[in-house]
């Protein structure tokens, strides 16, 4: 369960939030309210018919990430508000276009955009979110945030959303590959998982101070918060419980995912790496393979390793030296971040 300080936190934040993206997400006028209307089932706003509904729409993790770290410096996170609409909108277009990657059916228990509407206009529906995001930093001006730093978040969030793109790039690519290292594994990750997440909370310390140190803890914090949330779902991916995560146990192998865990045993199993590179499995080679992982030590080792990102995380933010209401709830989600089992 998300920690008690967090849930009362995310209770105050999330009316606002929600309104201020709503506005972002306009509603449309003629044939162009179909357009805006697959924006909003994709943000759980309406059904499948477009109409308005409530649907599950995630639990807006960067944007509270954000206005957390806003307040933790001692802002106002009421003016960090654009940006944190601006980083679910980023995370929802890479969302859409994912879906499209992955013939993912469903997200959140609904069909997917590109599912019910095909690919082209679920393209274009990613490509939308991604225009009305840049177009939500327009209000940081009315905050009284000088232009000249209203021009650095732009940039800030710019480098992030390519690094995510090239990280989406990576993983995709990793499919064809028939070994990865580590190494490579990492870089992918730091693109395509803690990019977002350290832009996250590096603008919410920029939107509250000037001190550019404690802007850049802020951001190594969200950075390895971002690392440590990944390892966590590769193991959840291997060992998670079926009731638990709605997913068949060990479900990144079935699938042949180039996982943390699956690498590191690839690389001490000379069997699970041939077996791997079979073009088909039937169940006997998918029960040697999951032997083999388990074999391995790579249950431990990813473990090692989500616990390294996380203690790395709660150093760069006691670093700081703030003690408020924000970053324990920052504290606390980290340490929630690699014991959840969902």
């Amino acid at each position: 369960m998300m920690p008690e300080i967090w849930k009362e936190l995310a209770a105050e934040y999330l009316p606002a939030l929600e309104a201020a993206m709503k506005e972002t997400v306009a509603e449309g006028e003629g044939k162009l309210q179909r357009h805006y209307g697959m924006m909003r089932y994709h943000l759980g706003w309406a059904d499948e018919q477009l109409r308005p509904a409530k649907a599950p729409a995630g639990k807006r993790l960067r944007p509270l990430l954000c206005l957390l770290s806003c307040e933790a410096c001692g802002g106002d996170w009421r003016n960090a508000l654009p940006v944190g609409v601006a980083l679910e909108l980023i995370h929802n277009f890479s969302l859409v276009h994912d879906d499209i990657q992955d013939r993912s059916p469903t997200r959140r228990h609904r069909p997917t955009v590109w599912k019910l509407w095909g690919e082209a206009l679920a393209i274009n529906v990613g490509d939308g979110l991604l225009i009305l995001a840049h177009l939500a930093l327009r209000e940081l001006t009315k905050s009284g945030i000088p232009p000249e730093r209203v021009t650095e978040v732009y940039r800030i969030l710019d480098e992030a959303c390519l690094a995510l793109i090239e990280g989406q790039f990576l993983d995709i690519s990793f499919e064809r590959e028939e070994r990865v290292s580590l190494g490579e594994y990492l870089r992918m990750v730091r693109g395509k998982t803690a990019a977002l997440m350290a832009a996250s909370t590096r603008l919410g310390a920029f939107i509250a101070t000037e001190d550019a140190e404690i802007v850049e803890h802020f951001r190594a914090f969200g950075e390895n918060l971002g690392f440590a949330f990944q390892v966590q779902d590769d193991i959840l991916g291997l060992w998670g419980d079926e009731a638990v995560t709605g997913k068949p146990v060990a479900d990144d192998l079935r699938q042949r995912k180039k996982t943390l865990p699956i690498i590191y045993a690839m690389e001490r199993e000379p069997e699970l790496a041939r077996l791997m590179s079979k073009p088909r499995w039937g169940e006997r080679e998918f029960r040697s393979a999951l032997e083999l992982v388990n074999r391995s030590g790579a249950r431990e080792f990813a473990q090692a390793e989500a616990r390294r990102f996380y203690e790395q995380a709660l150093r760069e933010l006691e670093a700081v030296g703030r003690r408020n209401r924000a970053s324990q709830a920052l504290a606390e989600l980290a340490s929630f971040i690699v014991e959840r089992e969902v």
